[in-house]
């Protein structure tokens, strides 16, 4: 008797505890707020695979998630976007920044005295994708600035001021002679360029969205801190399609370097984002097109603009393979897979250069291309448009 009830309360116990484990998983995977458009159908918003929002009034000003319907577990905020239009980008940029400070890619051990002694500054401490920002309280512009400053302190000890994860910490590190010169024993990097695809442009606030995620050093892969940056004409010269195991990239050039399109202000995990002008306006799909927001986007059929070549930007079909759950900003929102025969044939699916492409879905611009997965270049990854909308400031 005593072991049928024993059963009898762990067959009742499982399934709670079970389902009680997929409820605090899924939960930290809800987004900390919801956009939704003004004056939509918002009745039934899906925020997970797990979980269904109804949220009866339109004043409401957050939604109530119930599991089952019946127990009431999180209250999620919602902002309501009137009306939000954006010019649709899909033509190809060219991108140059400067860093702030300067980038530490590597460690370089130091001859003294025909020894080699490892790089004093990473005995000291300082990291691969640390930024050094000042040497003894001094401003560092770039990387000749950097050794400039090194042979005008000469020997002794030094304070680096630098960056690491967001945080501004310090070291003293001791400098050492090699050939005459005192140095600290790294090598750094202050400055990138390379080419991508615009998402959008907003007329009101002149602000633009690309790449869909960070531009990171090739050494660290840290993401660089700008200073400043620029926006440039560029022109798509050669593909290299993608395949298996090789990812694909589209090959191109600046066109008038002088011409600027827009100032880059943030490097985000979103992508870059800052002030630019009309001439953003893509020229063959100009005309601005409404922003949806994650609660009305569907798997299934959609479109990406995206230039792969001199004839300029061009309409390709797609599928939304499946959509994930996000708590926070980040440029893996969505699987998806080219379909179009036409891009299967010339880039082979999803190749380096593409990222910002916006992914376009019952004529509303839903998101934009971000990845590829190398083991199968027709498939890849987007992000929600609302994280970068949020990013460049258009949304709160």
């Amino acid at each position: 008797m005593k072991k049928k009830k024993t059963i009898l309360i762990a067959t009742i116990l499982a399934p709670m505890l079970i389902l009680s484990l997929i409820t605090y998983v899924n939960i930290f995977k809800l987004p900390e707020k919801i956009y939704i458009n003004e004056g939509g159908n918002n009745s039934s918003i899906k925020v997970s695979n797990s979980f269904f929002i109804k949220d009866s009034s339109s004043n409401k000003d957050k939604l109530e998630l119930r599991l089952l319907g019946l127990i009431p577990i999180k209250s999620i905020p919602v902002s309501k976007v009137k009306d939000l239009e954006v010019y649709p980008g899909g033509v190809n940029i060219g991108i140059k920044i400067n860093t702030k400070g300067v980038l530490v890619v590597g460690h370089s051990d130091i001859e003294e005295n025909n020894q080699r002694i490892e790089s004093p500054a990473k005995t000291s401490g300082i990291e691969l994708g640390d930024v050094i920002v000042k040497i003894n309280g001094e401003n560092i512009e770039s990387s000749q600035d950097l050794s400039t400053k090194i042979k005008k302190i000469g020997k002794g000890k030094i304070e680096i001021e630098y960056i690491r994860n967001g945080v501004i910490e310090n070291k003293e590190v001791n400098l050492l002679k090699e050939n005459d010169e005192y140095k600290l024993g790294l090598w750094v990097r202050d400055s990138t360029a390379g080419i991508g695809t615009l998402t959008f442009y907003d007329k009101n606030t002149m602000q633009f969205g690309a790449l869909g995620h960070p531009i990171t050093d090739g050494d660290t892969e840290r993401p660089f801190i700008i200073s400043e940056g620029e926006l440039l004409n560029s022109s798509v010269i050669s593909v290299r399609k993608g395949e298996k195991g090789s990812p694909g990239e589209l090959k191109g050039l600046f066109v008038n370097e002088k011409d600027s399109l827009g100032k880059i202000e943030k490097n985000t995990e979103t992508g870059i984002f800052g002030e630019g002008n009309d001439k953003l306006i893509n020229p063959v799909y100009n005309k601005p097109l409404k922003v949806a927001f994650r609660n009305q986007i569907k798997e299934g059929p959609a479109k990406i603009i995206t230039t792969i070549d001199e004839h300029g930007p061009k309409l390709y079909d797609i599928e939304i393979i499946k959509l994930l759950p996000q708590d926070k900003p980040g440029p893996k929102s969505m699987v998806i897979r080219v379909t179009d025969e036409e891009l299967l044939e010339k880039t082979g699916g999803i190749v380096q250069g593409m990222s910002g492409s916006p992914i376009i879905q019952d004529d509303m611009l839903i998101g934009a291309v971000t990845h590829v997965l190398i083991n199968k270049p027709d498939v890849g990854y987007g992000i929600y448009i609302e994280w970068m909308l949020k990013d460049a400031g258009i949304i709160n």
